[in-house]
């Protein structure tokens, strides 16, 4: 192997490596930040928080007879 293929190989080795250290940096972002909720799931998520308000109510009342 001559010297321009040694440094072509290196280069391609160097670079490789830079790439899979960025795609690893890029899962662990992806998994630290939580993807921004639709509007759709904001408002099931807040109505489900409401209903079980409402439920933890109705359980502290008293049965009436």
């Amino acid at each position: 192997m001559n010297n321009s293929q040694k440094n072509e190989q290196d280069d391609l080795q160097k670079y490789l490596e830079v790439k899979a250290r960025q795609e690893q940096d890029q899962k662990k972002k992806e998994e630290q930040e939580p993807e921004p909720l639709s509007a759709y799931d904001a408002c099931v998520l807040k109505e489900s928080a409401k209903i079980h308000e409402l439920i933890a109510e109705a359980q502290k009342r008293p049965k009436d007879d």
